[in-house]
């Protein structure tokens, strides 16, 4: 444990992440697990991002949002897992002041991030769908970019928001972290002193940051679902519903699973069920994407198949 001495105050300088076992042989099981996952996550994502730029039928804003959505989850499962796989075969698990911060802004920059591009995405869907007249003029390139450019933003604000807040605290030991990586409620521990109004700050901006999209995606679902409804045909019905059903599946389990980790007081829940939690939007959703969009997509198995064709 290492500590520096400041005006009579002693200040953290590295944490130590205690991960999840203290157990070397869980801990390979769990290595080469996780190996294979983060793996499946790099190469699934980058085939998507692949098929979407040699297929001139994907060129549309759909798969526009598609292909930054799985270059966002490269970079987000990239922030934690390989510093989790070096400390599951390591006996030193430390991390330096410094390095867990810039951890935690990039984790909560491209988790942020995520969630706007959902949101941007479901809006995308709304105009497909409620205006398809009107769809190319509404979603045409400066549009699309914008809407990129705003959840970068949103993105950045919240990051520099959140960490500069906490980072500014005094940390006078321990410093353990209890998780697998530097979560901002596991680092919130270890701040000395009351913490209760700084925990409520945290709640509400991560509230805000994630219900503010939450709502525009819930608002054009709601318009969504009704314009559905209206199709005579059974079959309009089910393409309608096709073309959106791959990104509410995506929305429900990373708004979902970050609303239960993040949106309740700290004393409310376990270590162990945050973990839990905090691998499925970490690490499973991240691997999932890719899955999801091409089995609930004809236009994507179409482009996969002409992949070898292309190169060969």
């Amino acid at each position: 444990m290492k500590y520096s001495q400041e005006a009579n105050k002693t200040s953290v300088t590295e944490f130590v992440i205690l991960g999840f076992s203290d157990n070397p042989d869980i801990n390979l099981v769990l290595f080469v697990f996780f190996l294979l996952v983060y793996i499946l996550t790099v190469l699934g994502n980058f085939l998507l991002i692949l098929v979407i730029v040699v297929d001139p039928a994907l060129h549309t804003p759909m798969y526009f949002f598609l292909r930054n959505l799985s270059f966002l989850d490269l970079c987000y499962t990239s922030v934690t897992v390989p510093k989790m796989l070096a400390n599951l075969l390591s006996d030193s698990k430390t991390i330096s002041f410094a390095s867990c911060a810039m951890q935690m802004f990039f984790f909560l920059f491209f988790g942020i991030t995520e969630c706007f591009l959902l949101a941007s995405m479901a809006y995308d869907r709304y105009s497909a769908i409620c205006n398809p007249l009107r769809y190319t003029a509404i979603m045409n390139k400066k549009v699309c970019l914008q809407l990129i450019g705003g959840s970068w933003v949103c993105g950045t604000l919240a990051a520099v928001e959140h960490t500069s807040l906490l980072f500014t605290l005094p940390f006078c030991g321990p410093n353990t972290i209890n998780h697998f990586f530097c979560d901002i409620l596991a680092v919130l521990k270890l701040v000395c002193g009351n913490t209760y109004w700084i925990e409520i700050q945290i709640i509400l901006g991560t509230g805000f940051f994630l219900l503010m999209p939450l709502l525009m995606s819930l608002l054009s679902y709601v318009a969504i679902i009704s314009t559905i409804l209206k199709i005579k045909t059974a079959e309009g019905r089910h393409r309608a519903f096709s073309t959106c059903s791959s990104h509410l599946i995506v929305v429900t389990l990373c708004y979902g699973t970050a609303l239960i980790t993040y949106a309740r007081p700290k004393s409310s829940y376990g270590m162990g069920e945050v973990k839990i939690f905090s691998l499925f939007y970490s690490v499973g959703i991240a691997v999932l994407n890719p899955i999801i969009y091409s089995f609930q997509n004809k236009e994507v198995k179409n482009a996969l198949r002409k992949i070898p064709i292309t190169f060969f």
